[in-house]
């Protein structure tokens, strides 16, 4: 599906006004979502849409329905402090429709909450850090040895993940979490007022670096080698994270030679729901129960992707925090059909 792209006017024609603006210092990598932008632009007129204009996350394309309403909206922002938008100071300037077209493929429509998103045991916290907590985590994990896979880099903590089995072995023990993820291990007990249990202790950590274009194929973490629940930290870029739902018995191919690229999916049709979640930087994402259990994730591997009617390009990388109990016994779920210790 094309999705409309915004240029600069070129030529004589860059001082004329248009119905679209770019506006930098504002996106989601900042903390400001499209539905609060398009809230804040709608004051001046009927907002056609929020697009992002770039990689970044930091900068976006609003459309209005005409001109006056993109000048008022101009006039009144342009590089002034805006309070509804956390005291940002917005660049405006105009821009025009081209004649290209952003790609979108393999559309699926994409919830902003876990409430909508309606997969049972998946819990979605926005805003779980600050910027500045941020920006702490990928400097520690930049200032540490990254081992290279195909497509991205991993780090791993407490137990390494073997990723030819899919499991860890309990007998190598890398050490205890380190201490600068304590922040989000203290912080983890929000999930309480979820109806969450989260009196576990979690001694897996696996950082993984995407770059952009780059996902993870759908799968289940083993259920032999975690308990519940699993939790994923979002940091640097935005993406899209798809949940499905196979029919009972059905499995992707054992082979793990393609875990870390895309795989030409057999089992489309009708034998799988799907769901998709947007996953904003900073936001943290709890698998639990039937989620964790019986549904395989699966991020694809775009550079865009398409959020309700607004398009969001990836950031240059994305790093994400997945925490997990390593299980030392065999798993005795309640969904033996997608269990590899009952199987």
């Amino acid at each position: 599906m094309g999705l409309p792209r915004f240029t600069r006017p070129k030529g004589g024609d860059t001082d004329r006004t248009s119905p679209n603006l770019y506006v930098a210092n504002c996106g989601p990598a900042v903390g400001l979502s499209f539905d609060l932008i398009a809230s804040v632009f709608s004051k001046y007129g009927e907002v056609k849409g929020v697009y992002a204009a770039d990689e970044s996350g930091t900068r976006v394309i609003v459309c209005f329905d005409g001109d006056n309403s993109a000048k008022s909206a101009m006039e009144a922002l342009h590089e002034n402090p805006c309070s509804q938008l956390g005291g940002r100071s917005l660049h405006i300037r105009y821009s025009v429709k081209s004649s290209d077209q952003i790609q979108v493929k393999d559309l699926v429509q994409v919830s902003l909450t876990d409430s909508e998103l309606k997969v049972p045991g998946v819990y979605l916290l926005h805003d779980f850090i600050t910027v500045r907590e941020e920006e702490e985590l990928l400097a520690a994990v930049d200032s540490r040895p990254w081992h290279h896979l195909a497509k991205r880099r991993v780090q791993h903590y407490g137990y390494a993940f073997c990723y030819e089995t899919r499991n860890v072995n309990t007998n190598q023990y890398l050490g205890k979490l380190p201490s600068f993820v304590s922040v989000i291990l203290e912080r983890i007990s929000q999930f309480q007022r979820l109806g969450c249990s989260v009196d576990i202790e979690l001694d897996q950590l696996t950082v993984n670096e995407y770059p952009i274009g780059v996902g993870l194929s759908p799968h289940v973490d083993t259920h032999s080698a975690f308990e519940e629940p699993i939790y994923s930290l979002s940091l640097a870029g935005p993406c899209i994270m798809e949940f499905r739902k196979y029919s009972t018995g059905v499995w992707l191919p054992t082979s793990t030679s393609n875990f870390d690229n895309e795989v030409s999916d057999s089992y489309s049709g009708s034998n799988f729901i799907r769901r998709a979640i947007y996953l904003p930087p900073r936001s943290i994402l709890l698998l639990s129960g039937e989620a964790r259990y019986a549904w395989h994730h699966y991020i694809p591997h775009h550079k865009v992707d398409r959020v309700k009617d607004s398009v969001v390009r990836r950031g240059s990388r994305r790093v994400s925090f997945t925490m997990r109990k390593v299980r030392k016994g065999p798993c005795q779920c309640q969904y033996p059909d997608f269990c590899d210790s009952q199987k």
